[in-house]
């Protein structure tokens, strides 16, 4: 939707009605809000948390054309799953152009180390908010040594509880985002639209911090750090240089005319909403000025 939905040029009244809209008037059924608001429950009483929107999922690998860290048989197995579909016109994807370009989700192992030289120990708690992971526990594996408090929803609740959800991704999906929303630090490892929905309600409430990963500059030091030419140091210096300014700070929307796909998305920075008349300037201040292309 973002793509057929106006994100400026509209007056500033419009703007504010869209931000109550979306971010205080609309509301999940009153079963995913009560198991929503439960699950955040439990979180909250287990301590500060980070929401991680892990989308190392098959339909995603599938579609991106992604396979870092896949066998052969894996890429094949994605592959044949992207030309069942006649409808996505990209059938065959250079995996390691697309990945060089920032267009790949992180692998959980990419993840595992990104988030150590953010700064986060063995002791933060991680919930996991994505579908099954592609190739299961397995690939969690490195992630859940570098972070034992890993969990899930279906952890945490019983499966009775998720049941009547199960066989509906748009409604588990709902109970990551309202975790998601509730977290104390958010980071999204791919940009689709529930990541956007996610930054857009997090400044809204405040600007809470979400990390919005820089994948395109992660890509060249992951891969200088692991060729050797970035000490361990040097890396995790360079990652949070990298992500100084992107954890979700006010900031002006990128305006792009006549390439709306190409700008910022209103529902992820929705900033006539996050200020009142006089200190919008204080709030973002000239070195955050409009970019317009």
């Amino acid at each position: 939707m973002d793509t057929r939905l106006a994100n400026n040029g509209l007056p500033l009244s419009l703007q504010r009605l869209r931000c109550r809209v979306n971010f205080q008037g609309l509301k999940f059924t009153p079963q995913l809000e009560v198991l929503g608001s439960k699950l955040v429950r439990m979180l909250q009483q287990r301590g500060p948390f980070v929401a991680l929107h892990l989308r190392y999922e098959m339909d995603m690998l599938a579609f991106s054309g992604c396979t870092r860290g896949c066998s052969d048989e894996e890429a094949e197995e994605l592959k044949k799953m992207r030309y069942t579909y006649p409808w996505w016109r990209e059938k065959e994807i250079v995996s390691e152009e697309r990945r060089a370009q920032g267009l790949c989700p992180l692998t959980p192992e990419e993840v595992a180390l990104v988030l150590k030289a953010l700064g986060f120990d063995k002791n933060t708690q991680i919930y996991i908010a994505a579908g099954e992971i592609y190739g299961s526990e397995h690939r969690l594996s490195v992630l859940r040594e570098a972070f034992p408090r890993i969990v899930k929803k279906e952890m945490l609740l019983e499966s009775t509880e998720l049941q009547q959800f199960q066989n509906h991704s748009s409604q588990m999906a709902a109970l990551d985002i309202m975790v998601s929303v509730a977290s104390n630090t958010f980071i999204p490892t791919y940009d689709g639209n529930i990541a956007k929905v996610v930054e857009g309600h997090r400044r809204y409430l405040g600007f809470k911090k979400t990390i919005m990963l820089d994948r395109k500059r992660l890509v060249e030091l992951l891969d200088l750090h692991d060729n050797k030419t970035l000490t361990w140091d040097q890396f995790a210096v360079a990652i949070k240089a990298a992500h100084e300014r992107r954890s979700g700070a006010p900031t002006h929307r990128r305006v792009v005319p006549d390439k709306p796909k190409e700008e910022d998305y209103f529902y992820a920075n929705p900033q006539e909403c996050l200020c009142e008349g006089t200190n919008c300037h204080d709030l973002f201040g000239d070195r955050n000025s409009s970019l317009t292309h």
